[in-house]
């Protein structure tokens, strides 16, 4: 009987997944944790133990997963239309990962590492550029950011006080105090 269950629900479970005309939100949860929690996890793994050999292994399939992102970016919106799209995505990110494919080290070596190499001097240039932008940006509109963040943070603690259980006490603080009420006055409008 206990086989029985475990086969039901490894059927269930792969047919969720697999299934093109259901909903594509179990595909696009499995794409983000085989394409991002899991080697998240892994490259801390790899930073803990030191191990050279994983650090590189991971910062390549970084370097490869941000260029795929790069692209999927400009091209998601008409790919997501395709039939399929996102198991086929499931599948490139697995595939990338598998220590027997080496998919990151291929991709890398054979056309992401030339393609930067060959490009080099100008995209330093672009990030360069893109930084200096930054910089300015910031630096002339500090006044703006400053108020921003202060709107922000009073927002951000005084958004969630009804759920953090505050005391009366907290709350006259925020409201001020209550208007005192003499018993005479309220004898008065009744």
């Amino acid at each position: 009987m206990d086989a029985l269950g475990s086969t039901l629900t490894n059927k269930v479970g792969l047919q969720l997944l697999l299934c093109p005309l259901g909903s594509n939100v179990v595909i696009r949860t499995a794409c983000c944790s085989v394409g991002i929690a899991l080697p998240v996890y892994s490259t801390f793994k790899a930073i803990e133990r030191k191990d050279q050999d994983d650090q590189q292994k991971w910062l390549i399939y970084w370097a490869v997963y941000g260029s795929f992102s790069i692209v999927e970016v400009f091209s998601d919106k008409l790919l997501s239309w395709f039939p399929m799209y996102y198991h086929l995505k499931f599948a490139f990110l697995v595939w990338l990962q598998l220590p027997s494919a080496e998919g990151a080290r291929q991709l890398y070596t054979n056309h992401l590492r030339p393609f930067l190499l060959r490009h080099q001097a100008r995209v330093d240039k672009l990030v360069g550029f893109g930084n200096h932008q930054m910089v300015r940006v910031f630096s002339t509109h500090q006044a703006v950011f400053q108020f921003a963040k202060t709107v922000l943070m009073k927002i951000m603690g005084t958004g969630d006080l009804p759920f953090r259980g505050t005391s009366q006490q907290e709350h006259n603080e925020i409201e001020g105090p209550p208007s005192p009420i003499s018993e005479t006055q309220s004898d008065h409008e009744e």
